[in-house]
């Protein structure tokens, strides 16, 4: 339920990702597709649809070494004789099969003609050039695949909109598409905000901190398919944070890196002190807000919203994600990430849950979803063929701050909002990151 202190803007868990998923049902990429090397597509989204090239499999192929026959001719343990033999890449076209005979094949050879199943060759006997099988029968059509099982020539493989991974590129080179069509990658400008900063590379004095957030934001960005374009540190300075936003549209005081980036992420400056200027200078710049809040922990002050069209430029959105390192990363994969995947061109917009059974107790908090770093385990099946569930522990933290706690867990654990404490054993639900 809403809290007493929630400013206008705060919306629940439920209702923030119902706001981001409409928009990025209406997000699209804002280039035109383009032609790539099939090798170069991993992680791109594709533009056109993968069409089958032929029948798949193009012939009726064996699954086993063993004796290609008629399954009638095997009953009985009746002897047959072995009239040929046909290996993968050896066409069968001049092998016909005769009753009483069997012909020696290997596993993805062509299927001569007249055959209707095979026999493993640990199932069969041979000697003096014939082979038998004692004790066992077959039926029509084992342990082969059929000519066009898997797919007919021109079905549609993948269609537009899929992720590229290692299955979806080997299904396109088997169809021979040597360079395919994707969208090309959403440029994302990222900002880091705040007087305590500095880079990586820089000796941080005692009140200092390294540009972290900027690191991972830039990580989960390339991992989702967007191509991260690292903006300058900002201070906590209304002027250098305007000027800097604008250079996220390419225009501003030359920055270098942002120049007509489709999504703006900024990480601090969104919650309530003197100095958290990023929702004022947004404000300035005439930004809708779709929400400035979200009754989740950590990561509340989350903000999304969109920069209108300016000058030539294209509306942009935004999301303003909290200072602390968990907090970012969290709420980018809550919610940047959905709208991110929308201007990949990517159809599968889901956000990775699962369910779990909780192996130590968590505790809830009134009015709010809470996200709590922990470890999801997959424990040996007790029996065979029956997978035991996952199991998922909350990872001990000291807050949203918390960095070493956050690598050493590999998923967050839900406590949904108003629920009562969790206790072990329960099922639970579990965001992947």
């Amino acid at each position: 339920m809403p809290q007493p202190d929630d400013p206008a803007g705060v919306v629940s868990f439920a209702e923030a990702r119902s706001i981001v998923s409409a928009h990025a049902a209406q997000a699209h990429p804002s280039r035109p597709a383009e032609a790539v090397p099939l090798l170069s597509s991993l992680g791109r989204v594709l533009a056109s649809p993968i069409l089958a090239d032929r029948n798949q499999p193009p012939f009726d192929r064996s699954t086993r070494d063993g004796f290609a026959a008629r399954a009638s001719d095997w009953q009985g343990g009746a002897w047959l004789r072995i009239a040929g033999a046909v290996r993968a890449g050896q066409s069968a076209d001049d092998l016909a099969l005769q009753p009483g005979e069997a012909i020696e094949i290997m596993t993805g050879a062509p299927v001569p003609t007249g055959a209707d199943c095979i026999a493993m060759v640990e199932h069969v006997e041979v000697a003096a050039g014939r082979a038998r099988m004692a004790g066992r029968a077959l039926r029509p059509g084992d342990n082969i695949v059929p000519e066009a099982s898997e797919a007919g020539k021109g079905d549609l493989l993948l269609p537009a909109g899929t992720v590229l991974g290692a299955a979806e590129i080997a299904a396109a080179a088997a169809c021979g598409y040597a360079r395919v069509n994707v969208f090309p990658r959403p440029q994302v400008a990222i900002l880091a905000t705040g007087d305590e900063l500095v880079e990586v590379a820089d000796a941080p004095l005692r009140h200092q901190i390294r540009n972290s957030n900027s690191y991972a934001m830039a990580a989960q960005v390339m991992a989702d398919g967007g191509d991260p374009r690292r903006l300058p540190i900002v201070s906590d300075d209304l002027d250098a944070l305007l000027d800097a936003i604008q250079s996220s549209r390419g225009q501003g005081s030359d920055r270098g890196s942002g120049e007509g980036c489709d999504l703006l992420l900024l990480s601090g400056g969104v919650s309530m002190g003197k100095y958290d200027l990023v929702e004022e200078a947004l404000s300035s710049l005439g930004a809708e807000f779709f929400f400035t809040g979200v009754r989740i922990q950590p990561g509340k002050p989350v903000v999304f919203g969109r920069l209108p069209a300016a000058d030539g430029r294209p509306a942009q959105y935004f999301f303003g994600l909290p200072g602390n390192p968990i907090s970012t990363q969290l709420t980018f994969t809550l919610f940047a990430r959905t709208l991110l995947r929308a201007l990949c061109g990517a159809t599968d917009l889901s956000t990775p849950f699962l369910q779990a059974t909780l192996a130590a107790p968590a505790q809830a908090k009134s009015g709010l979803t809470r996200f709590l770093p922990a470890s999801l385990m997959h424990p040996p099946a007790q029996r065979k063929h029956e997978p035991a569930a996952p199991l998922v522990s909350p990872v001990a933290w000291q807050g949203s701050g918390d960095q070493a706690a956050q690598a050493r867990a590999n998923c967050y654990l839900v406590v949904p909002a108003d629920a009562p404490d969790l206790v072990a054993g329960s099922t639970v639900t579990v965001l992947l990151r």
